[in-house]
């Protein structure tokens, strides 16, 4: 915050916008998290989900059935955190 202070010229931090461009990085880390965070748990239930039709071939039907609900359930949450972080950059000036 030093840093961005002593990079900022006098009128703005006379006007009292010291954190100005903080908004937008944090929106943009919040991003890359929850897009980070997506892969890795899609990529793990997609793995289990292809151990357990290999363990057992019989029960793939409802393996792949929770294998699915649960991606869908982690691409909602992904979706709301994206929006949360768009709605979060655009609201914080």
């Amino acid at each position: 915050m030093l840093l961005a202070m002593l990079l900022q010229d006098q009128a703005t931090l006379v006007a009292g916008e010291t954190g100005s461009g903080y908004g937008a990085l944090g929106a943009g880390i919040g991003m890359g998290l929850a897009v980070v965070g997506a892969g890795i748990g899609l990529g793990r239930i997609g793995g289990q989900v292809a151990e357990a039709i290999a363990r057992q071939p019989e029960a793939t039907g409802a393996v792949r059935a929770a294998g699915i609900l649960f991606a869908v359930l982690l691409e909602g949450v992904t979706i709301i955190a994206l929006v949360f972080c768009l709605l979060f950059k655009l609201m914080v000036k």
